[in-house]
């Protein structure tokens, strides 16, 4: 189960990073999430939920 945590802490590290860059509008695309600010906002957030995940996973027992 150890690697689960870790694996949806990464993934929701990802997500947040792509999603400031978007709300920040530096990625240089065009549509939906890009330069709305509300992203900037979500994308630190959702990062940050994600690097606890990734400690729970790392502090879990390897069995647990």
């Amino acid at each position: 189960m150890r690697w689960v945590w870790l694996v949806i802490g990464v993934l929701l590290v990802l997500s947040g990073i792509v999603w400031t860059l978007q709300g920040l509008d530096l990625l240089g695309q065009s549509g939906g999430m890009n330069g709305q600010r509300i992203w900037a906002f979500i994308g630190p957030v959702t990062a940050v939920a994600g690097l606890l995940l990734v400690r729970l996973g790392l502090r879990r027992p390897a069995g647990g």
